[in-house]
């Protein structure tokens, strides 16, 4: 009798060539594709450390295996240039096929539109935002380069499989409250290590209604609450974004048993939910917008791998027309690749944004992580970004709120934390 198995306990046991596995147990599982950002240099280091001559070296995979340049992109200053350039020359002196320079924007994003990674695949990367395939139905995390580096050499990584953990939401969500405001609701409402190495399935009635978009925003994120895996089910949205371009390998997505054992399993009526604002310095630090609101901005941010794509842009669009920044703020927007900066000109969403006083960056993870947009000692900054840790951005003695992209917009036109919903 075959035995009931959660997502994740599935795309584990298919890796690993067994029939069936539980949580606890420890596996040995084959990856389907590896990925390396700009910390890929670290392996140079990690070869020496090994005594691993580089010319001596072989990608288990080259076709699986991913390099993508995009914290410090463009370099902003010598020692950046000095990274980035050691960066291209371990990929060349590694063989690495596929390398995306500078030019195609964070690597998260990139890998989903290129067709890298597919439904029901056991992924990893070098980031720990690498949880965002999950919104792809893929069992995806972040490692560190010395795991990196032995699934480069081997294709193999060990994994503890995770319990599970199921968050159904349900009923719909009100106007103006967003994937992200139900992500800060449950980070602020069961804390950050809630889900600590456990596997996410995101379910119900408001998941289901989600774009893709609103889906990888949640996935991204699911590691700012623990999360191993953050995981969806695949649908018609998902095989409409993968089969077009997943073009040369074929794909299993997976999908849970009805009896598969689950750790917790908590239902959350969407309506309920009202815009949520993380408050400095923690992910889990939540407020509703009503509780934060008034306080001083004098920076504005919607960017990211976590809040970078077109479905963000058109939010703030939207909030934005026919009304300007305030004097004093900055807002800045970047797509999260440059596929998704062309669509977003075409669409005339850059047009709008320019229009209402918005600074347009270029696609990487620069304002996220204090390479763009530095914060001042003092300053404060309202950001559609997945994180809010002290001195992320700049100075130590900076204040960063997490929002979603409406309270950001509605933030920037008066100057202060502002509820979207009063907004038309």
């Amino acid at each position: 009798m075959a035995h009931a198995m959660t997502i994740a306990e599935k795309i584990l046991a298919r890796a690993s060539g067994r029939e069936f596995v539980r949580s606890g147990e420890y596996v040995t599982a084959r990856i389907d594709a590896a990925m390396m950002p700009d910390a890929f240099r670290l392996i140079r280091k990690v070869l020496k450390q090994a005594g691993i001559a580089e010319q001596d070296f072989r990608i288990w995979n080259p076709d699986r295996f991913f390099v993508v340049s995009d914290h410090r992109s463009p370099a902003a200053d010598l020692a950046q240039a000095e990274l980035n350039k050691d960066v291209r020359e371990l990929a060349q002196s590694l063989g690495v096929k596929h390398f995306y320079g500078v030019f195609p924007g964070i690597s998260h994003q990139v890998m989903m539109e290129e067709g890298n990674v597919a439904p029901g695949e056991l992924v990893v990367g070098a980031d720990s935002h690498t949880v965002t395939y999950g919104a792809l139905n893929v069992a995806s995390t972040g490692i560190g380069a010395s795991e990196m580096a032995y699934v480069m050499a081997t294709g193999e990584l060990w994994f503890r499989v995770p319990e599970t953990i199921r968050f159904e939401i349900t009923g719909k969500l009100n106007k103006h409250v967003y994937s992200k405001d139900v992500l800060l609701y449950i980070a602020g409402r069961w804390s950050t290590d809630v889900a600590q190495y456990k596997a996410v399935e995101w379910c119900g009635e408001v998941v289901k209604a989600m774009s893709l978009d609103a889906r990888m925003t949640i996935a991204n994120m699911s590691v700012e609450i623990g999360a191993k895996f953050g995981l969806f089910e695949a649908d018609e949205k998902t095989l409409d974004f993968a089969r077009p371009r997943v073009r040369d390998r074929a794909f299993t997505p997976v999908f849970a048993d009805p009896d598969a054992q689950l750790e917790a399993w908590h239902k959350i009526d969407g309506r309920s939910i009202v815009p949520q604002v993380a408050l400095p310095h923690s992910v889990g630090n939540v407020v509703s917008v009503d509780q934060a609101a008034g306080k001083p901005i004098q920076q504005a941010v919607i960017a990211t791998c976590c809040n970078g794509r077109i479905e963000d842009l058109q939010i703030a669009a939207e909030i934005l027309k026919g009304r300007k920044v305030a004097p004093g703020v900055r807002l800045y927007i970047a797509p999260a690749s440059w596929k998704l900066y062309k669509s977003a000109m075409v669409q005339g969403l850059l047009a709008q944004l320019l229009d209402a006083g918005a600074m347009i960056g270029n696609p990487a993870c620069g304002f996220c992580t204090g390479y763009q947009g530095v914060l001042a000692k003092g300053e404060s900054c309202i950001a559609a970004t997945p994180r809010n840790f002290r001195g992320r951005m700049g100075s130590n003695e900076a204040l960063i709120y997490l929002a979603s992209p409406a309270t950001v917009a509605a933030s920037a036109v008066t100057g202060k934390i502002t509820d979207p919903r009063g907004f038309e």
